[in-house]
């Protein structure tokens, strides 16, 4: 990560928490999270039996939410060997009765007439390990290749295991890289949890949660706080309050780091994390030296095309050119944390003559993607002049999650010029006049459409309303975008 020092921000309100990361005076990362989106899956409940349905192979289980919840046999722990072994899972009837307390975790959020759909067998997730209190193994996640990456994996995390620990674990792909210091860490906040979930179970009467998944700002003390890491910033007092009373528990080395702003400036002004928002959802980047970046999302890849803004003087071309992209790196590096960008990224810098010049910038693109938590890989120049690379999804791009697609012009990125559809409609009128004889045609339009008819076009629809021998006549309909139109048959 940074070597720079950074500050994290964590603005929250009733409705949504978000977080910035600013290092160098700049927003590094941005994450939002709203509350209307956060399910109930991952969460764990202390639960009632209410009804066991033999016939059924299934239960029905109280856990607090508005409808009981379900589990069905293939889902109780106790049934995990008999799937794998082939032999016949043991009857529900046996494993529960009415009244019963029970530990669950939700597998599936309740959707319509259904209630959440439940697990016996429990797994809490960390950063880059899943750990599974029933389960004694390890397993290494099949990304991770070859066999001997995962073997090796496997004894390292085995050797990190506390000697006394109960339970086995699930190594993530994003394990692959971690440091034996991060997955200690991870071991320990995991048991930790199951030591507190446990208690908890002991102590409270049924239906109770026992664990919540995460919310964001949990997710940013346990994951993006480094040793690097100079303040976090709260600007809400309770959650301020809520935060330390978590980390002290789980993340104790974060808990004096935590600050409640209560700045008379809106914490997200400080850095005009704002503004960056803004400009991490617009196509175009401005470079500071007069070049931009133009940022395309597709279906299937991003695109993203360097530019030099306007005039390059001949003498210092080669070097103007060469500057731009280096320049474009740290953009770029910067944009696809910001933006949250994953998949594959075709990069089409300013082509350079001077081989020496490319291998730089590669460098230099290396280089600024280090710094990114997330897994990228790079390949070389191909023969027309493009830099691939691929990142890790991790989670939705910001844009999925802040913006839809534009019902006006169908993410086109461009509508039809009001001509086009001036003319589009005088060719609908012509075909509606051999099917059908209206007293007159009634066009209705967007004002521009409709001013162009009034204008220059107004020669073709007079020529067309005397071949049609009817009257066409115009409405300006305020609800309608540049493409739409209705044609009204009086």
């Amino acid at each position: 990560m940074h070597h720079q020092s950074e500050d994290i921000l964590i603005n929250i309100t009733p409705f949504e928490t978000r977080v910035a990361l600013i290092s160098e005076g700049e927003v590094q990362e941005l994450q939002v999270e709203r509350t209307i989106q956060r399910g109930n899956v991952g969460d764990v409940h202390l639960g009632k039996v209410v009804r066991v349905l033999p016939g059924m192979q299934s239960a029905f289980i109280e856990i607090g939410l508005d409808k009981a919840a379900f589990i069905h046999v293939a889902d109780m722990r106790e049934n995990r060997q008999a799937r794998t072994l082939g032999t016949s899972p043991t009857a529900i009837e046996r494993l529960l009765f009415e009244g019963q307390a029970l530990m669950v975790q939700v597998i599936k959020d309740p959707i319509g007439t259904k209630g959440a759909r439940l697990t016996t067998q429990i797994s809490l997730a960390g950063r880059s390990l899943v750990y599974l209190p029933h389960d004694t193994h390890i397993g290494v996640s099949q990304k991770i290749t070859p066999e001997e990456a995962r073997e090796a994996l496997r004894l390292r995390v085995g050797a990190l295991m506390p000697i006394m620990a109960e339970g086995g674990l699930i190594v993530r792909t994003q394990a692959e890289d971690a440091s034996d210091e991060t997955l200690k860490t991870d071991i320990e906040y995991l048991m930790r949890l199951w030591g507190k979930i446990q208690s908890l179970a002991k102590t409270l009467p049924p239906p109770h949660v026992l664990h919540q998944d995460l919310s964001l700002s949990e997710r940013v003390m346990r994951d993006m706080v480094t040793p690097q890491t100079k303040q976090v910033l709260i600007d809400s007092r309770s959650a301020t309050e809520r935060l330390k009373k978590w980390a002290s528990t789980f993340t104790p080395e974060v808990t004096e780091r935590l600050h409640h702003y209560s700045g008379e400036r809106p914490l997200f002004e400080l850095a005009s994390v704002e503004d960056e928002i803004k400009k991490a959802l617009a196509r175009r980047v401005d470079l500071k030296s007069g070049g931009y970046l133009v940022i395309d999302q597709t279906e299937a890849l991003t695109s993203i095309d360097v530019n030099t803004g306007g005039f390059v003087g001949s003498r210092n071309f080669h070097d103007t050119i060469f500057k731009t992209n280096l320049e474009a790196t740290q953009a770029i590096a910067r944009q696809l944390r910001l933006r949250n960008l994953g998949g594959i990224i075709v990069i089409d810098f300013i082509d350079m003559e001077d081989s020496a010049h490319q291998e730089s910038v590669l460098a230099e693109l290396a280089k600024a993607l280090s710094l990114d938590r997330t897994r990228t890989t790079i390949s070389d120049f191909s023969k027309l002049g493009l830099v691939e690379l691929t990142r890790k999804r991790t989670r939705e791009a910001l844009a999925s999650q802040l913006c839809e697609t534009c019902p006006t012009c169908d993410s086109r990125g461009q509508i039809l010029t009001a001509r086009s559809v001036c003319y589009e409609i005088l060719r609908e009128v012509l075909r509606e006049a051999k099917q059908f004889n209206p007293r007159e045609f009634r066009v209705l339009a967007s004002q521009t459409v409709v001013d162009l008819f009034l204008e220059e076009e107004s020669q073709n629809l007079a020529m067309l309303g005397d071949f049609v021998g009817k009257p066409i006549t115009l409405e300006v309909a305020n609800h309608c975008s540049q493409e739409q139109y209705d044609i009204v048959l009086m």
